[in-house]
């Protein structure tokens, strides 16, 4: 089967960065490219349908129009588009399966400093049983790399150095998915791995006559001791990639969100537990794609 990374299209500007960052991993990977329209049919079509035109007309003509815009920034690229008649969020879940990696538009907020999950990539995501990435509306080729130079062409940003990959790792579960598709993205890019490992202070506890501390030092010592154990071992089978780990009290949440303002790809992971409930993202995982201003990738695993 021919490797390939997909991106789920449907004409907006969202997806429309997803597909073009998507182009730039597939060349990144040496795979192709597979653009997925997904549409169902319905008795009464929008009226953004034309009169003169069927629905499945018109859903051919979005992957043919983004395939055309894909391979003129990327001529050397295997581009390859297709509308599905089926339920989006099981279109893509499909596809995924059969790629190496699912891409999803997420679209900014006006004035509000977060973006918007649509319900289908927030459902994908929680569900796909491949690594998905979330791309913002609005993202470009030059936001993965460092500050050019004034009057650089965009022909020439791809010589200037990758942004870092940052990881966030839960000491807890460290998953080696997760680890090695973040140290795998960061040898794509020449660049460095950022770990971050926020954790809480427990609180004081209390013995049958005094209250005991818990000492602030000697905490972060033994976190910095468990973050270097987890990623010893990748350390060593990615010796060309300079891993950077940060052991930080503080919230995971807050402190991966500020990381990702200088990266170019912020990993993280999400547990896949069936639940009555239904499938979910977790927190922390959650407020990274509704608010990283950087591509999310969130990594399934046990």
């Amino acid at each position: 089967m021919l490797r390939h990374v997909t991106a789920g299209i449907d004409g907006s500007p969202a997806s429309l960065a997803a597909a073009q960052w998507a182009a730039r991993e597939a060349a990144r990977r040496g795979a192709a490219l597979r653009l997925v329209h997904a549409w169902e049919w319905h008795p009464r079509p929008a009226p953004s349908v034309p009169a003169d035109m069927s629905q499945r007309a018109l859903a051919e003509d979005i992957p043919a129009g983004v395939v055309d815009s894909v391979r003129a920034a990327h001529p050397g690229l295997q581009v390859f588009g297709q509308a599905v008649a089926d339920a989006p969020v099981s279109a893509l879940l499909q596809a995924a399966e059969q790629a190496e990696l699912l891409v999803l538009g997420s679209r900014g907020f006006a004035g509000v400093a977060g973006f918007l999950m649509g319900s289908v990539s927030q459902r994908v995501v929680a569900r796909a049983s491949r690594p998905v990435v979330v791309v913002r509306e609005g993202g470009s080729a030059a936001d993965e790399h460092f500050s050019a130079p004034d009057g650089i062409s965009p022909d020439e940003i791809p010589g200037i150095p990758y942004r870092n990959v940052v990881l966030g790792l839960d000491t807890d579960r460290p998953c080696e998915e997760l680890i090695e598709f973040a140290l795998e993205a960061a040898g794509r890019r020449t660049s460095s791995l950022r770990v971050i490992h926020a954790y809480a202070r427990p609180p004081d506890f209390a013995t049958a006559d005094t209250l005991v501390p818990v000492r602030g030092p000697e905490l972060l010592a033994e976190r910095e001791r468990v973050v270097a154990a987890a990623l010893r071992p990748w350390c060593d089978k990615f010796p060309e990639v300079a891993v950077v780990a940060n052991v930080i009290e503080g919230r995971a949440a807050d402190e991966l969100i500020s990381a990702a303002a200088d990266a170019a790809l912020v990993v993280l992971g999400r547990r896949i537990r069936p639940s009555r409930l239904g499938t979910h993202l977790g927190a922390v995982t959650h407020a990274a794609l509704h608010h990283a201003p950087c591509p999310v990738a969130v990594v399934p695993h046990a």
